[in-house]
């Protein structure tokens, strides 16, 4: 309900569904896959386009996000639970990709931070 306020109140809504869905897959795989903080942050990056990131404890960077924008994703089971989510993200995202941010201080992992953009065009 957030993201769609936010996008909503800057008059964004063309993009609202697209961005309210890929932002619940980041954020759902963060809370699922992180044991520490997640954080979510919108931006305008200038002509009409919207980045979001989403910033979580986990080093681990997924497919399709370990891989350059064009590559073709793994396949998924048909009878698997979960692994479709990120997909989403790869079919509806204008562009996409994601980070391992390596270890802080003391050998604590900084986390990773997954992001995709919409709009512009």
């Amino acid at each position: 309900m957030t993201v769609r306020a936010a996008l909503t109140g800057h008059g964004c809504r063309e993009v609202v569904d697209v961005v309210e869905l890929l932002t619940s897959e980041l954020v759902s795989n963060a809370y699922r896959h992180a044991s520490g903080p997640a954080s979510l942050r919108l931006t305008s990056v200038g002509g009409g386009r919207l980045r979001v990131g989403v910033w979580d404890t986990s080093p681990h960077v997924p497919a399709p996000f370990d891989r350059p924008s064009g590559a073709r994703p793994p396949s998924v089971p048909v009878d698997a639970l979960g692994g479709r989510g990120l997909l989403l993200v790869q079919e509806y995202a204008d562009s996409w990709g994601g980070w391992s941010l390596g270890e802080g201080a003391v050998g604590r992992q900084v986390g990773k931070l997954l992001w995709f953009e919409v709009g512009g065009g």
